[in-house]
């Protein structure tokens, strides 16, 4: 299984017009971050975790061909508010998108992109399958995947695993029954806002003690807010089974 990093940043993360600070004004490829969203490549099947604003660049910056499934982890903006691209898939595909998402999170997309579900279409507008998930195991073109609940403050939202591969973003705590899934793992990814305490996300400390309880064999923080600081100098403060992601960045698992 191949896993693309298609963006490590949030809306607090991104290049921000006019700011100085030396994570925007720097030059290092890996301090440029799109928001969060992942590639999963396996036994030819393509799945894209999260649309967010940044969707239409990804899919063209990593030449992504095809996609066969769409995985939303919650319904905020940096997450879905590029779903309207879809549709270059729709045109070239010849086929509707499945997507895989809670009930809330469906309900949350109609609204947003009503147009997208109307009975009377636009013609053009993109198409969907939709497929309500909650926490049981579901399989998408044929890959096995296991939602992991996890609370994003006070919403629950979902993470997902795929073999020995987590995918986690937007965490603040996980109930003990949700760990207990990510046992035994060869990558863990994680979230890791910023050193500053936050109401709903983790800070890299806890991030690092998260990991340290759950024990993967690799564990890959995302998510990150341009107040993280430079790749370089975080790099450099994390144990060595641990790694700041950034955008472009290809694992195998």
């Amino acid at each position: 299984m191949k896993v693309t990093f298609l963006g490590t940043g949030t809306s607090q993360g991104v290049p921000v017009i006019g700011c100085n600070c030396e994570v925007c004004q720097s030059i290092d490829f890996r301090d440029k971050r799109l928001r969060s969203s992942i590639l999963i490549e396996k036994d030819g099947t393509n799945i894209v975790v999260d649309t967010g604003p940044d969707f239409r660049q990804q899919m063209l910056s990593n030449n992504v061909q095809h996609l066969d499934a769409v995985l939303y982890t919650h319904e905020h903006k940096d997450h879905v508010a590029g779903m309207d691209d879809i549709r270059s898939f729709n045109f070239k595909q010849k086929k509707d998108m499945p997507i895989y998402a809670q009930s809330r999170v469906i309900d949350r997309l109609k609204k947003e992109f009503s147009y997208v579900f109307a009975e009377n279409k636009y013609p053009g507008v993109p198409a969907v399958e939709v497929h309500e998930i909650d926490t049981d195991t579901f399989t998408a073109n044929g890959v096995e995947i296991s939602p992991i609940q996890v609370w994003h403050y006070k919403l629950p939202i979902l993470g997902y695993k795929i073999d020995n591969f987590a995918y986690l973003t937007d965490v603040k705590t996980i109930d003990d029954s949700e760990k207990e899934k990510l046992q035994n793992l060869d990558i863990l990814v994680l979230n890791a806002l910023q050193h500053k305490e936050h109401i709903s996300h983790l800070t890299l400390q806890e991030a690092i003690d998260l990991v340290g309880e759950l024990q993967p064999k690799k564990a890959l923080f995302t998510h990150i807010s341009h107040k993280l600081g430079l790749h370089r100098e975080v790099q450099k403060i994390l144990p060595d089974h641990i790694d700041l992601s950034y955008d472009g960045m290809i694992v195998h698992c």
